[in-house]
């Protein structure tokens, strides 16, 4: 599937790049590079389950967040790069380490290799959900390539206003974006399906990270999925934002959410109508919760 790198379409951001030759916005080559996998417990319960979400970190991002809590990966670009092969083998190594699924972070840029990787794991005994754990800057079509790959989606929904986003993302377009992806990744997979031990094996939880001074956006944002997709999807309202780096500009980057917002925002959730639904309590705010990320690691 070298070809779909021939002139760059995977994300929104339309670079035309070839990169079996160059490299386009988001820094990506046409070979996988990954900054760590391992079984993570901090996903939602109906992941992490009681050993962990089998969780592969690929490098780089198309979207570029000026707050990202992951910038060692997306913006410093820390990791290997790796073979189809040593894809296939790290899911099969996951799996042999008791992985209740295999979680793919930040993966639009490798969706073709991502493909081919998860087809030849299955083809040597790998039989845990895929997670596609994105964003949410995707376009239909790379969505549509995943069609029969992907078992729980995982957007995160970022923003409402386009006048966010802008200056955050450096995107003009991202809701409208996540909008249609978002359709067609409930159209394919359904309602969400569990196991007898309550984990996710099918279905889409969209993610909303609760950004401080930003209320009336996460209640844009909430209002849209109850009223388009009821409780059809799961919803994860999360209060984690954690500075870790000073933003200039942006002094409402540089705390942590209020106690105050983010009960204003569950409130409101809970005024609407929204009963499917993840929520945060504790000291979710800590930089311990940001995995370690490292240049070389032992596949």
């Amino acid at each position: 599937m070298l070809e779909k790198f021939n002139s760059c379409h995977l994300c929104p951001r339309n670079c035309g790049i070839n990169r079996n030759v160059a490299k386009g916005f988001c820094g990506a080559s046409n070979q996988m590079k990954i900054a760590r996998f391992s079984l993570h417990e901090w996903e939602e319960p109906c992941l992490s389950g009681t050993n962990g979400s089998g969780t592969i970190f690929f490098t780089y991002c198309n979207l570029q967040c000026i707050f990202c809590q992951n910038y060692k990966i997306s913006s410093e670009h820390v990791g290997r790069e790796i073979s189809i092969l040593e894809f296939s083998d790290i899911c099969l190594k996951l799996q042999k380490m008791g992985a209740h699924n295999i979680n793919l972070v930040t993966p639009t840029h490798y969706v073709p290799l991502i493909v081919e990787g998860i087809r030849l794991a299955r083809k040597h005994g790998l039989t845990l959900p895929i997670i596609y754990n994105t964003s949410g800057y995707e376009t239909v079509e790379t969505i549509q390539m995943l069609n029969g790959i992907i078992d729980i989606y995982l957007p995160d929904f970022k923003y409402f206003d386009e006048k966010i986003a802008k200056p955050y993302s450096n995107v003009s377009n991202y809701t409208s974006y996540v909008k249609a992806s978002l359709e067609e990744m409930v159209k394919q997979v359904g309602k969400p399906k569990y196991d007898k031990n309550g984990l996710l094996q099918k279905g889409v939880i969209v993610r909303h990270l609760c950004l401080p001074g930003l209320e009336e956006d996460s209640k844009n944002i909430l209002k849209y999925l109850y009223d388009t997709y009821h409780n059809h999807i799961i919803i994860s309202i999360m209060n984690q934002y954690t500075p870790v780096r000073n933003i200039p500009n942006f002094k409402n980057l540089n705390r942590t959410l209020t106690e105050e917002e983010y009960d204003e925002i569950i409130d409101y959730a809970c005024d609407i109508g929204i009963t499917n639904a993840f929520i945060q309590e504790g000291e979710t705010q800590k930089s311990s919760f940001i995995p370690d990320f490292f240049d070389n690691f032992d596949c």
